[in-house]
């Protein structure tokens, strides 16, 4: 596996200039610090659930919530009125919570940006829809790629392969910090894999990114060493390692619901 790479804007160009590419150095690579709040304070604005320096994605959409500066301990006091007491709740990246706040469990993710993927369109791909998220949820429970839920579909692009009809492999876009989009939920039926058709949708998927002007991005679990050897084999650069938590706001709930 590379080493960690402490990559910032304004620097050298990530990629070789290309027609097709968009140039790193004009991106603002910070907003990969807090991508989860980048997105929501963002372009998924609109999807927001939002409590001054805190904000939250609808359960059913994405199940993390996100605030302003975790260093903060107002941004907490919204998120404890955002969320209510007693509730659990996905957060990063935060290493440490504020008085009153609970811990109770959590693990280690890492990022990785874009910095020679060739993209380019899949032809076989197709993209998928809302009736097409009965098909995904059961590939993804077959997979665990990550989480997808039933309107995750929503937060951008999704592309499926699809075999005699039956859908074999997925990928598509999920968080949205200005100018980055990450790729997620990518999966292969297990009968199917060892063909290549995760980095084939891969590509198709950044290939989308990249029209826009976007550059692509993504995480995976620090011990997934599989997925990351694959991710940079194919020109994506470790970033980051950033701490998960999930963590229980002050108080008592009759729910303690985990949004």
């Amino acid at each position: 596996m590379a080493q960690q790479t402490d990559i910032r804007a304004g620097g050298a160009s990530l990629r070789p200039a290309a027609s097709d590419t968009v140039a790193p150095s004009a991106h603002d690579t910070s907003v990969l610090d807090n991508a989860v709040w980048a997105a929501l304070d963002g372009p998924h604005h609109h999807l927001a659930e939002r409590v001054g320096q805190a904000a939250r994605y609808p359960a059913d959409v994405y199940a993390f919530a996100a605030l302003a500066d975790p260093r903060d301990p107002a941004a907490w006091a919204d998120l404890l009125t955002l969320v209510g007491p007693g509730t659990t709740v996905r957060i990063k990246p935060v290493e440490t919570v504020t008085d009153g706040w609970e811990v109770v469990g959590g693990g280690v993710g890492v990022q990785l940006v874009d910095t020679a993927l060739r993209a380019e369109p899949a032809p076989e791909a197709v993209r998928l829809g809302p009736d097409d998220v009965p098909e995904i949820l059961d590939l993804v429970a077959r997979t665990r790629p990550g989480p997808f839920l039933k309107r995750t579909i929503e937060l951008g692009t999704y592309l499926g392969i699809r075999d005699r009809g039956r859908l074999i492999a997925l990928a598509g876009e999920r968080l949205r910090p200005p100018g980055w989009t990450e790729i997620s939920a990518v999966c292969t039926d297990p009968a199917y894999r060892g063909r290549g058709l995760a980095t084939r949708l891969v590509r198709a998927v950044a290939a989308g990114i990249r029209e826009r002007g976007d550059i692509p991005f993504l995480h995976a679990a620090a011990d997934n060493a599989d997925a990351i050897r694959l991710y940079e084999s194919i020109g994506f650069t470790l970033r980051r390692r950033s701490p998960i938590l999930l963590v229980r706001s002050p108080g008592t709930s009759h729910q303690g619901t985990v949004l």
